[in-house]
């Protein structure tokens, strides 16, 4: 069974996919949604996805009279950098790719984010399209937000540029080591946070089928995981508003990543702690404190860590929440969940009560 989702943008409208086994008509795919036979494509992989999806895809667009080159970079967040955006952008010219191109990001969150962005910037902008090969990428595949990172900060550099559609097999997500589903599968919940405590009540009951890749659990979370971040997308592409939901956990989150050098903590372990800190400002500002208890049970279900590791150094955290979007003179918009299910943009939050909240996930257990 395919399951289909359109992210509603009017002319940059475009749909998801999700189901087993659909790369195996790739090719039809692209030439039902237009993509040019007549321009070269490039696929962007990582050389953990390319072991195992690489050729079978290249195959099958060759097979459909597609012309396509891949380039493949290192697994792992240090591949968003511009050093690298400069690599992938050489190999666009040297296989010729030109408006008509696309771009193809076969992978994670990564991989999407960095072919995004080539193109996004290449010529002023040129198709893409996403097939996610991590749970974690049906947050970050979807919705049109594209970078790479800088020393100081995540996500610092990048572009709004939607894809032409999002091909999800789920087959691919079966050679996924352990920790990246249990990581991948935080977003997931994070999706019930913000806006659905069924689903969140759902992922719950469900933790064990999840974790151990059950294809029906797997296709219906993703799916409304994809239904929660296609519905935010529609109304609010930009992030002007409500968008901003999305970013529950991520202000703590993304500051942990930087502070551990984006290799000991992967994304969706530091955003449910990041999800965590959240919660507890939460009932800090007066909340119900069942919303701390539910959030962190449930992150402990799924084996996801719920506090800071003790090495991490506070000031440097909060320099590094410091270089983030989401703070500004001297205040920082945070996301906090007000209900299970629900949360509001909170513009005014003390960075005291940030550091307050940071010290707190450092020291107990």
């Amino acid at each position: 069974m395919v399951r289909e989702l359109t992210v509603d943008l009017g002319t940059k409208s475009y749909p998801i996919y999700i189901g087993e086994g659909l790369l195996a008509d790739i090719a039809a795919y692209f030439e039902k949604h237009g993509i040019s036979k007549a321009s070269t494509l490039l696929v962007v992989t990582d050389d953990h996805v390319a072991k195992h999806h690489l050729k079978p895809v290249l195959d099958r667009l060759a097979e459909g009279g597609f012309t396509a080159v891949s380039y493949t970079v290192a697994a792992g967040e240090k591949s968003k950098s511009l050093a690298v955006l400069e690599d992938v952008v050489g190999a666009c010219l040297q296989a010729g790719l030109d408006r008509k191109s696309t771009v193809v990001a076969l992978g994670g969150g990564v991989v999407g984010d960095l072919a995004g962005f080539v193109a996004a910037s290449y010529m002023r902008g040129i198709r893409f399209v996403q097939i996610p090969t991590t749970i974690l990428a049906h947050d970050s595949s979807v919705g049109g937000k594209v970078a790479v990172n800088h020393p100081l900060a995540k996500n610092i550099i990048g572009a709004f540029h939607q894809p032409e559609m999002v091909l999800y097999d789920t087959s691919t997500l079966l050679t996924l080591p352990d920790r990246d589903v249990r990581a991948g599968l935080s977003e997931m919940i994070k999706h019930g946070l913000i806006w659905d405590a069924e689903f969140t009540a759902w992922c719950e009951a469900n933790a064990e089928k999840l974790i151990g890749l059950d294809p029906e659990a797997l296709q219906y979370g993703l799916y409304k995981g994809c239904a929660v971040k296609a519905a935010v997308v529609s109304q609010d592409e930009r992030e002007n508003d409500l968008r901003a939901i999305l970013n529950l956990g991520h202000t703590i989150g993304h500051a942990l990543e930087a502070v551990a050098g984006y290799n000991e903590l992967q994304h969706g372990e530091a955003i449910s702690i990041g999800m965590v800190g959240a919660a507890m400002l939460s009932v800090r500002m007066g909340n119900p404190e069942e919303i701390l208890t539910v959030t962190e049970r449930i992150f402990k279900k799924f084996g996801l860590p719920t506090r800071i590791p003790a090495h991490f150094d506070t000031e440097a955290i909060m320099r590094a929440m410091m270089h983030d979007k989401k703070f500004s003179e001297g205040r920082m918009v945070y996301i906090i969940p007000t209900a299970i299910g629900k949360v509001e943009i909170n513009k005014n939050v003390s960075a005291e009560w940030v550091r307050e909240i940071v010290d707190r996930l450092k020291r107990e257990d």
